[in-house]
């Protein structure tokens, strides 16, 4: 348990601003698995409840479809919230449709903390909370997303769709707060950041594969069904954390990969050629 102490004033959910009668310091259960089930109303599953206490500041979900990516990781980010006064969670995806679904679905979370939902006056997809932290959710392009810093946490909704342009704009946000990025996805092709985070990242990232056979809530008959209508391929990629090639490529990643050979010098030495 912790002392969360608000300021005195805030703005209240009319917009109208208010002052408390004095301070007032609230306890608050800062793990977040009892967090999550005590306060939030979701009883996350035994790998979900690893995400939710994971204290790693670089995390990568490689999961199922249906497995509640987006569940559990909007729960990571109320809690952040709600326990850090004055912290900024970004939460970006490939459309702008799906990073409001994610802010929508920390709204209701938030709606259990007897909080009612309201905007920090500045983005259209955000919650601001009484402590002064915001949930913001970004639209999917790079040109718009700039202009934010002291990010306590960016989360990465379906990664594998997001272009590495958009990445590459997200991560300098984390230097002066150095704020916790999670990426969540299920793959999309040997292609892009996320398959090469995953595959490549190094033991600076807490790595969380959880197949759709693993997961409790998916019924092996449903499984069996969809794997009769979508393929092996596809099925693989949709449900078993499987990074497979898409059919687009002219020549498949592992047949480049054996081509290069580092120990040929470059026609034009310093040029990459």
């Amino acid at each position: 348990m912790a002392d969360i102490l608000y300021d005195d004033i805030f703005y209240n959910y009319d917009e109208r601003p208010v002052r408390w009668q004095g301070r007032v310091t609230e306890r608050v259960e800062t793990d977040a698995v009892t967090f999550a089930r005590e306060r939030l109303g979701f009883e996350p599953d035994e790998r979900q409840a690893a995400v939710l206490r994971s204290g790693a500041r670089r995390g990568i979900l490689n999961c199922s479809r249906q497995w509640g990516k987006s569940t559990v990781t909007a729960a990571k980010a109320v809690h952040r919230a709600y326990t850090r006064p004055g912290s900024l969670v970004l939460v970006a995806s490939p459309s702008e449709r799906q990073s409001a679904g994610f802010v929508r679905k920390a709204a209701e979370m938030v709606g259990r903390l007897g909080i009612a939902a309201r905007g920090d006056g500045d983005n259209p997809m955000s919650l601001l909370l009484p402590n002064g932290s915001r949930i913001v959710g970004l639209p999917g392009t790079e040109a718009t997303v700039r202009g934010f810093s002291a990010v306590s946490m960016i989360v990465i909704d379906e990664a594998s769709r997001v272009e590495d342009s958009m990445y590459k704009a997200l991560l300098p946000m984390l230097a002066v707060g150095n704020g916790d990025l999670w990426l969540m996805s299920t793959p999309c092709g040997k292609r892009g950041f996320f398959y090469e985070t995953w595959e490549f990242g190094g033991p600076t990232w807490e790595k969380v594969a959880v197949r759709a056979t693993e997961c409790p809530r998916i019924p092996m008959a449903f499984l069996e069904e969809q794997l009769a209508e979508m393929g092996q391929a596809w099925f693989e990629q949709e449900f078993l954390c499987g990074f497979v090639e898409n059919g687009t490529n002219v020549f498949a990643r592992e047949m480049v990969e054996r081509a290069l050979d580092d120990t040929v010098k470059p026609l034009f030495p310093g040029s990459g050629w």
